[in-house]
């Protein structure tokens, strides 16, 4: 079986060698749609999360973006609340919680509350960067730069801390100032080191926790990071939550009856990407029989969406355990935009579906 974290959030072992199994979980950046609105897209959020748990994956992740009209998905532990109490079994995450824009002491409490509230089903993903525009960011941090690696890892130490017992010692008096998270204190709350290159994939290792490529849209060093996470983890820090490297990696995903339908609905997302990259702002766009880019706006878009499960059920599937075969994978995280919202739950159905049909040996 793939390395799963216990209820208690203790170590437990990973893949057996020859036996493992990929498992799908879903990342969701709440995306508003032309014509609807932030309610609609809040309320769309919430049936994805009921769909995803009745599906069968294995978690739900949202993702923090600031100063976008694409994506709702700003208040990042409001959204896991939301869809925690909608649900009963379902792991629900932050996928990732953007580190430099907050107090570490302020995530504690959040996601301490989270995990008092809902219990051990609560995952924190940790991201270094901002997750919006640098305008944005500097508003966020209110001037702070405390964004480069040996601060991340710090803060994440700190983290660790917190969601523990909280004893003071030599380290922890340094790193904490002797301020506490009563509210933390003892929920040993689950936390994954987010990145898209080697240096978090260094950090994720280190500090002996899971690793979460951002692949879906950077896969550029996706085999030069999880080698550089399994050369470097460590199960003996202090940090450590698993006993052996664990690494997720995103892909994209659009799903449909036929392959020509799900090349058309994927571009809205194409079209989402584009105009990300050519600095519009809006909301996510009906798809279109012909995309309207430029030869080398095409060819940045095909590279960094490489990682794109885009067909039908048997063509997706065959795509996403080829990718996680080639890459060590242990587990794919999906996201996928359609116009209709409607469209975009049915291909996560429709996947599901289609990967509980087929064993994996």
């Amino acid at each position: 079986m793939h390395a799963t974290f216990s209820p208690s959030g203790n170590k437990v072992a990973g893949p057996e060698v020859g036996a493992r199994v990929t498992a799908l979980s879903v990342l969701d950046l709440v995306p508003v749609v032309q014509g609807s609105d932030v309610s609609g897209a809040f309320a769309s959020a919430t049936r994805l999360a009921q769909i995803v748990e009745e599906a069968g994956y294995e978690r739900l992740w949202y993702a923090e973006h600031h100063n976008t009209e694409a994506h709702a998905s700003n208040a990042t532990a409001l959204l896991i609340a939301n869809a925690a109490a909608n649900t009963s079994t379902l792991r629900v995450g932050s996928g990732g919680v953007m580190l430099p824009n907050h107090a570490p002491l302020a995530v504690a409490e959040a996601f301490g509350t989270l995990a008092n509230l809902y219990g051990p089903r609560i995952d924190l993903g940790l991201g270094r960067a901002p997750g919006t525009d640098p305008r944005t960011a500097a508003v966020l941090r209110r001037g702070a730069r405390d964004d480069d690696e040996q601060h991340f890892a710090r803060s994440i130490r700190l983290l660790a801390w917190y969601f523990g017992e909280q004893e003071d010692d030599a380290e922890s008096v340094q790193l904490s100032y002797v301020v506490h998270a009563a509210v933390a204190r003892g929920t040993n709350v689950p936390l994954w080191v987010l990145g898209s290159s080697t240096a978090g994939a260094a950090i994720a290792g280190q500090l002996g926790l899971p690793y979460a490529a951002a692949s879906h849209f950077a896969p550029f060093q996706l085999s030069e990071a999880i080698w550089t996470y399994r050369q470097s983890f460590n199960p003996s820090a202090p940090t450590a939550q698993i006993s052996e490297p664990y690494v997720m990696a995103g892909a994209n995903l659009m799903v449909a009856p036929t392959r020509e339908e799900a090349e058309y609905l994927f571009t809205s997302h194409q079209q989402m990407f584009l105009a990300i990259r050519r600095g519009q702002r809006g909301p996510i766009r009906p798809p279109v029989r012909e995309m309207d880019w430029a030869p080398h706006e095409e060819e940045m878009a095909t590279s960094a969406l490489r990682v794109s499960a885009v067909g039908t059920p048997s063509e997706a599937a065959e795509f996403l355990r080829t990718f996680a075969a080639s890459y060590g994978v242990d587990e794919v995280i999906l996201t996928g935009y359609a116009h209709d919202p409607a469209l975009r739950e049915r291909s996560f159905r429709l996947l599901a579906e289609e990967w509980g049909r087929v064993p994996v040996g």
